[in-house]
């Protein structure tokens, strides 16, 4: 099937679907597959000390793929003080990541957590597209009075970070249709081919998955963890209550989306199975 929305026309991608942010995996070894079979791959910043560290491995991605991808930056709300090894910096420092992408040709910017409007309007004034993240309407209608080219709306059934007046998924993608003109992408909870059909019928242009990668072969998560999620009991209290926290906090939990996956599949049979 030819998928085409108006963010395959931005990224330039042959599905329409979007790498996750992972802190600490997010590397080029995870996100140039990803783009190989036909998404966009992301490469997390904020996972390199540096710029001159980032700024290698942008250029290690380029030897790994020619097909688009994109870098995410989250900016830190100032009360999270640190966090897996995420510090808080200076508006410059944020800056000066951008800049070495910019410079390495990358043209779509995904921002999280927090206001990033002072990195959108740099990547606008480049010529280049910027998608920030949102877990609420309302910070989602923000970011499109921001001028943001397409908004990631996470339901409640993702992990991660959640404010406490996150609604879910389901209702999350319809009300944003209706409310917004900037392209959806959808997150939270995702894992299958139902699950992606349902956010495009509900009004997504495309959808960023998580979890339901985290467990493919190519992540270069340990394969004990890998093992452990795709066993995990969805359906238990125990998950029920860390999954559906409202507190603004992170736990390493897997979405609900893994429980799509019982086998550690290749992205390319993930994909296949998906969306063809």
């Amino acid at each position: 099937m030819i998928w085409k929305t108006r963010l395959t026309q931005m990224m330039g991608t042959k599905y329409p679907v979007i790498m996750g942010a992972f802190i600490g995996l997010g590397k080029a070894n995870f996100a140039a597959p990803f783009s190989e079979a036909g998404g966009l791959g992301i490469i997390t910043a904020l996972n390199f000390k540096t710029p001159y560290h980032f700024k290698k491995e942008l250029e290690r991605m380029k030897e790994l793929t020619d097909n688009p991808f994109g870098i995410n930056i989250s900016v830190l709300p100032p009360q999270i003080k640190g966090g897996h090894h995420l510090t808080e910096k200076s508006r410059d420092e944020y800056l000066a990541y951008i800049e070495v992408a910019l410079s390495e040709g990358v043209n779509i910017f995904t921002t999280s957590a927090y206001q990033a409007t002072f990195i959108g309007e740099r990547v606008h004034e480049a010529g280049c597209y910027w998608f920030h993240k949102s877990a609420t309407i309302n910070h989602a209608i923000s970011a499109e009075k921001a001028s943001a080219d397409a908004v990631t709306i996470v339901g409640l059934e993702g992990t991660g970070f959640k404010n406490p007046l996150t609604q879910t998924t389901l209702v999350n993608i319809t009300m944003a249709r209706r409310l917004l003109k900037t392209p959806i992408i959808a997150a939270g909870g995702i894992g299958d081919s139902r699950g992606f059909l349902g956010s495009i019928a509900m009004g997504a242009e495309a959808v960023c998955f998580g979890t339901a990668v985290k467990v493919c072969e190519e992540s270069p998560a340990a394969l004990k963890l890998k093992e452990k999620w795709i066993n995990e009991d969805i359906f238990t209290e125990d998950y029920h209550q860390k999954i559906y926290h409202l507190k603004l906090r992170d736990r390493v939990l897997p979405s609900m989306a893994v429980g799509h996956r019982k086998k550690n599949h290749s992205y390319k049979g993930f994909y296949r199975r998906n969306y063809e």
